[in-house]
């Protein structure tokens, strides 16, 4: 039992790390540029990954009533661990302007790649369907909750605000939430989609995680990790270790098992998402602290996240 709870644990993270480290090469070989990145991360975020989310949920038919609690623990669970980072900050970052960018560091979860990437290969068609239910919520409360935070802290400096009406348009302009809401209306039509158009769907489908991952790594500094601050360490210290053992101790009490909790543990820990570095850049933060969170939550989330696995699965519950 303890072999096959390894190798599913294995069977989850590393092919995820594969791709990374063939990212780094290709970067290192100089197959991939600057260039090649920016279009190819602006294919995937602006329609391969959309059409994943819209396809996931339009052909497997989820229902959001029926996965309605995991979808309101999703958001809870947020919430939650964002108004603790909050609190923490207070008391352990002495600069007031890197509170934000510690806060963000350390809830915001890179759900939309790493974590469809984990629940595809753990659950597949299953694990994307309840995972881009899960999107549908948490990646509007990634964004909202992100700009606030950073915004709170930059106050004081020079920070540049984004208003209320930029920020609702960034949200109902975002091809993520467009994708998924796309695919929760056309499955409550329980139309069926032509297999022509499946077919091509699945095609742009599977062009997403993949290119996602080599971007990643071939954009990963790993030479920041060691120029890290505390600050650094403390906000991928709550995001390795403290924002997924409570989301998945508290997704455990709320009664979930199986795959709804391993979406739960595999989503929350995913490292920190990309889109925090470009975030606290636009609005003038410290961007390389929150380039130096990416860094070191991204090569230390595949260890933590397989041995959650062992000891989730070890104990039987997910």
């Amino acid at each position: 039992m303890s072999w096959e709870t390894w190798s599913f644990a294995f069977s989850v993270t590393v092919p995820n790390l594969l791709m990374m480290l063939l990212g780094i090469l290709l970067r290192h070989w100089r197959l991939m540029d600057d260039r090649f990145i920016d279009g190819a991360t602006r294919l995937v975020f602006n329609l391969a990954l959309p059409c994943l989310l819209f396809f996931s949920i339009a052909t497997n038919h989820p229902q959001l009533l029926g996965n309605l609690p995991l979808v309101l623990y999703g958001a809870i669970g947020t919430i939650a661990t964002f108004l603790l980072l909050e609190v923490a900050a207070v008391w352990l970052v002495k600069e007031p302007r890197e509170r934000g960018v510690f806060v963000q560091g350390g809830f915001r979860a890179n759900t939309a790649i790493v974590g469809l990437a984990y629940a595809m290969t753990a659950y597949g068609d299953e694990g994307v369907a309840l995972g881009s239910l899960y999107l549908t919520v948490t990646v509007i409360l990634f964004n909202v909750l992100s700009v606030i935070t950073l915004t709170r802290s930059l106050q004081g400096g020079h920070g540049k605000k984004i208003g209320r009406l930029s920020l609702l348009r960034s949200i109902v302009t975002n091809p993520l939430i467009i994708g998924l809401v796309c695919g929760l209306l056309f499955a409550q039509t329980g139309l069926a989609i032509p297999q022509v158009i499946r077919q091509t769907g699945s095609y742009i489908s599977g062009l997403s995680l993949p290119l996602a991952l080599l971007c990643t790594g071939a954009s990963l500094d790993l030479r920041a990790m060691f120029r890290s601050s505390n600050v650094a360490a403390l906000s991928s210290s709550a995001k390795l270790f403290l924002v997924p053992v409570l989301m998945t101790l508290g997704g455990w009490l709320w009664g979930f098992h199986g795959a709804a909790l391993g979406i739960i543990f595999l989503f929350s820990a995913t490292p920190t998402a990309s889109g925090s570095y470009v975030m606290t850049r636009a609005m003038g933060g410290n961007a390389t602290l929150a380039a130096n969170i990416i860094a070191i939550t991204t090569v230390g989330s595949f260890f933590t996240t397989a041995l959650g696995i062992y000891f989730l699965r070890s104990w039987g519950v997910i």
